[in-house]
């Protein structure tokens, strides 16, 4: 027999356990003699210090089951004849399409050439070697499986370091997204033990620059975060230093500022560009293969942005804490000053109250008695002028007495115009008027209004009646409602005609009592219907005495009406027919008594 052909011996000895690590290959024939050769050629097989674990399928459906069970095998030694002609052949589908293993090489034997000719089947079939079962000899068996695991090896670094690439940038956003020390650092030794597709365990250990730490960290360390049998070192009081069996490893990280491999425990060293340093330990049940450390390396690469990322921001929320704590207390500051400003505001308002109160007052006990005054002094004026026969020693007395008549009549009318510009400016304040309840006879406050008033009415030759019922009596402020009275008596004085008739009433009337002034002066004109009760506002009329007008005692009238649940009202039948105005209060809306 020729010595390189392959010789197919019966192996009576049972099958030695697959050794840790070994290459895994699946032979699937239907013949049995074709498996027990094979396992006789390839003992003592071994390619990088690693065996091989065999596995064995009689045809194509039972080795559908073991590559669907198996995801470790690296070579497939394919028959294409099983139980159908084309068996191996649909089994190369299943196993490209259907389980989508890419990496696992397949060396497609056949001792039927013609059955499955080669071009074809290396052009419509995914498949790495094609074999007649003849060609086989131990040593071409050997050169082929090794050729197939060279490239089965190569082929799974790519696929790792791709699937590696692919977890690194995926990370990337998940990690930048963090907002805590602690959550990222728990995503990075998540990220690492699947990107190294192995379980391990893992510590994160911050060293922050003095100035940042202060008094948070021991000596500027901080453990982060940890896995496994490293995950009681998170929240440990206190937790630094380390056990002594990792921590030299920690601090020579620290110290060289650099990655370190070693067999199962690796150390990555990352700096960030705020001035903090982080130092990872890995321990895994693997060493590390040289593409793990380039992933490992790049994945470090993109974590000194994630960490600067959180630690700006815990400085940010640092920062807006103080923010706010001042903007608390600035607040709290404004609250006080607020509040003082209210009681000054309060005083402000007290005092004003009681100006406004003196200069109604002075309103009251000055113009009116004034208003006599100039009224008297016009009239001894006129007694002076009826004597018609004068003695000539007595005309210079009669002159001596005109002369003083005119110095007390201009010192009042000055005095009058000094007390209507104080209530003009005073008056500013008329909405802030208050009440003292009391009983009030209005039939008589309007009498004491017409016979105060009456001087002035006569020094213009106008006649002043009263129209009055029996006494009326309201609970109000006696003081201001002789102020309402007094402005509708002298405006109807002061804006009638000389020698006009004016007309002073109290009554009952549907239930209301109704205090009105009516007059023969100019009238009310379309337009002074719109603002007739508004402050400051001027009428079209205009005082027929060349009297002084300040625009406000309407408005007074309708502010007294209505603190006294009443309300003010004016009515003219068109310019020159005179006009009435007047004050109506419902019986049940002023407490009567």
């Amino acid at each position: 027999m020729d010595d390189d052909w392959l010789e197919l011996i019966p192996d009576e000895a049972a099958e030695a356990p697959a050794r840790a690590g070994a290459w895994t290959i699946a032979v699937i024939d239907d013949d049995p003699a074709v498996h027990e050769g094979t396992r006789y050629a390839l003992a003592g097989y071994s390619l990088d210090g690693r065996g091989l674990d065999i596995l064995s399928a009689h045809s194509a459906q039972e080795a559908r089951t073991l590559l669907a069970e198996r995801r470790d095998v690296a070579i497939v030694l394919l028959d294409v004849v099983m139980e159908t002609d084309d068996a191996g052949l649909q089994l190369i589908d299943y196993i490209r399409r259907e389980l989508r293993e890419e990496t696992v090489r397949i060396i497609l034997r056949t001792g039927q050439p013609g059955q499955a000719p080669e071009r074809r089947v290396i052009v419509d079939y995914d498949i790495n070697d094609y074999k007649a079962k003849t060609e086989l000899t131990a040593d071409k068996l050997f050169t082929s499986l090794t050729a197939a695991l060279r490239a089965y090896q190569q082929l799974r670094r790519l696929d790792e370091t791709r699937r590696g690439l692919e977890i690194i940038i995926d990370a990337a956003p998940m990690l930048l997204d963090h907002k805590s020390m602690q959550r990222l650092a728990e995503g990075v030794l998540t990220q690492v033990a699947s990107l190294l597709n192995v379980d391990c365990a893992g510590i994160l250990v911050l060293r922050e620059d003095e100035r940042e730490a202060g008094d948070r960290h021991e000596g500027g360390f901080c453990v982060l975060a940890g896995s496994g049998l490293y995950g009681g070192y998170v929240g440990r009081d206190p937790g630094w230093p380390l056990d002594p069996g990792i921590q030299p490893l920690v601090e020579q990280a620290f110290a060289a500022r650099r990655h370190s491999f070693g067999d199962h425990l690796s150390t990555l060293y990352v700096q960030t560009a705020s001035g903090s340093e982080i130092v990872a330990l890995i321990d895994t049940d693997r060493p590390l293969s040289d593409t793990d450390r380039a992933l490992i390396t790049l994945l470090a690469g993109r974590l000194s942005v994630a960490f600067d990322n959180v630690i700006l921001y815990e400085r940010l929320q640092r920062a807006n804490v103080t923010l706010e704590q001042r903007v608390v207390e600035r607040t709290a500051e404004l609250i006080r000053a607020n509040r003082r400003l209210d009681m000054q505001r309060s005083d402000l308002r007290r005092a004003n109250s009681l100006k406004t109160e003196i200069l109604g007052t002075i309103a009251h006990d000055l113009k009116n008695p004034l208003s006599v005054i100039l009224g008297r002094s016009e009239m001894l004026a006129d007694l002076i002028g009826l004597d018609p026969a004068p003695a000539a020693a007595s005309e210079d007395a009669r002159t001596a007495m005109r002369t003083q008549v005119d110095h007390i009549r201009t010192s009042a009318t000055r005095l009058i115009d000094m007390i209507d510009s104080l209530m003009a400016d005073a008056m500013n304040d008329a909405l802030d008027i208050t009440l003292r309840r009391e009983p009030v006879d209005l039939a008589a406050l309007a009498r004491e209004v017409c016979e105060a008033n009456r001087p002035l009415a006569e020094s213009k030759g106008q006649s002043l009646a009263l129209d009055l019922a029996v006494p009326l009596h309201l609970c109000g402020d006696a003081e201001r409602l002789r102020e309402a009275f007094d402005n509708l008596v002298s405006n109807a004085i002061k804006y009638s005609f000389p020698g006009g008739a004016i007309t002073v009433s109290v009554r009952e009337e549907s239930g209301d009592y109704v205090c009105a002034v009516a007059d023969q002066g100019p009238g009310l004109s379309p337009e002074d219907a719109g603002r007739l009760f508004g402050r400051y506002q001027r009428l079209s009329a205009k005082p027929t005495g060349g009297e002084g007008s300040t625009g406000l005692g309407l408005s007074i009238v309708k502010r007294i009406a209505e603190l006294h649940g009443g309300r003010a009202e004016a009515f003219s039948e068109g310019p020159g027919r005179g006009a009435t105005f007047s004050m109506r209060f419902p019986k049940e809306a002023v407490g009567l008594v």
